[in-house]
């Protein structure tokens, strides 16, 4: 499994998500909380915005552990953005470790990441493969079943006329994604569930899933922070002024970024859904 954070707010230094808070991304890389192993060093990776520049992420991707990564702490120390996904991997098991792999995967304005794995990807693969357009099929550049979810993603989101997108038009495509995954799987008997905590954005919207076929309802962990501004001073790191309705900053992650109070814990099966004005909204996904 891995963990991960999405950001969406005000432009801040990706040094605040990364490397300031108590419990940061890189030291979930090496001391996740909400794991029974706590290391995550199979690599990472960085998707941001720069909207006045491209509608498109820039993307930084490394196999080498992230609390290592030298050039990963200078750049968290002098770039801003207002949308960061931000990924730091443990392989599934038989996945090669290679760059192509590491999370997020981009393609046009879309970037996703994942935690999890899914059940029977083996014995589902050629089937996905086969169902993927053609544009979705020559996006994928690796071989994790993070990366055809994603090509599922984008055939999803077209088929119900791409362009624009949404908060609930990300959900939508993302939910059907995991639907399909999932019957996918009980067509082949797969002896393991999904664990599929996913989150995608355009850099303006975002969604996230934290689902799970397994039928004694375990998934991998996630949680929601809203308020006005995410400030770190000193190394403590806090939500200032929260708001019922969401407010203009939203972070998801695998774990809390910080001890301040407002982390709330997304339900099992439950989608989030993060609108342009960054209000938050959570319901049900039935796989």
């Amino acid at each position: 499994m891995c963990r991960f954070t999405l950001y969406l707010g005000p432009p801040i230094a990706l040094s605040l998500l990364i490397t300031e808070p108590t419990h940061s991304l890189i030291h979930q890389s090496f001391e996740s909380r909400e794991r029974e192993e706590p290391l995550n060093g199979d690599g990472f990776g960085l998707a941001w915005y720069v909207p006045s520049m491209s509608e498109r992420p820039a993307v930084f991707r490394s196999i080498s552990p992230a609390w290592s990564n030298r050039n990963l702490l200078e750049l968290c120390r002098v770039t801003k953005t207002h949308c960061l996904l931000a990924h730091v991997r443990a392989a599934t098991r038989g996945i090669p470790v290679t760059e192509t792999n590491c999370h997020p995967f981009t393609h046009d304005r879309f970037a996703l990441m994942h935690n999890g794995d899914v059940g029977g990807f083996h014995l589902m693969r050629r089937k996905i493969i086969g169902e993927l357009s053609e544009r979705a099929f020559h996006a994928m550049q690796g071989t994790t079943d993070s990366e055809h979810l994603f090509g599922m993603f984008l055939d999803e989101h077209e088929a119900v006329g791409g362009g624009a997108a949404t908060g609930e038009s990300l959900a939508g495509a993302l939910e059907r994604t995991l639907q399909r995954l999932a019957a996918h799987g009980r067509a082949i008997g797969a002896d393991e569930p999904s664990f599929l905590n996913v989150a995608v954005s355009d850099g303006r919207h975002a969604a996230a899933s934290r689902c799970t076929t397994d039928p004694r309802g375990r998934a991998d962990t996630l949680y929601v922070h809203m308020g006005r501004r995410y400030v770190c001073e000193g190394g403590v790191c806090r939500m200032i002024e929260p708001t019922d309705g969401g407010g203009p900053t939203v972070i998801v992650s695998s774990e809390p970024l910080s001890d301040d109070p407002g982390w709330t814990e997304v339900p099992v099966n439950h989608l989030v859904v993060i609108n342009e004005d960054r209000t938050v909204s959570m319901r049900p996904c039935a796989l």
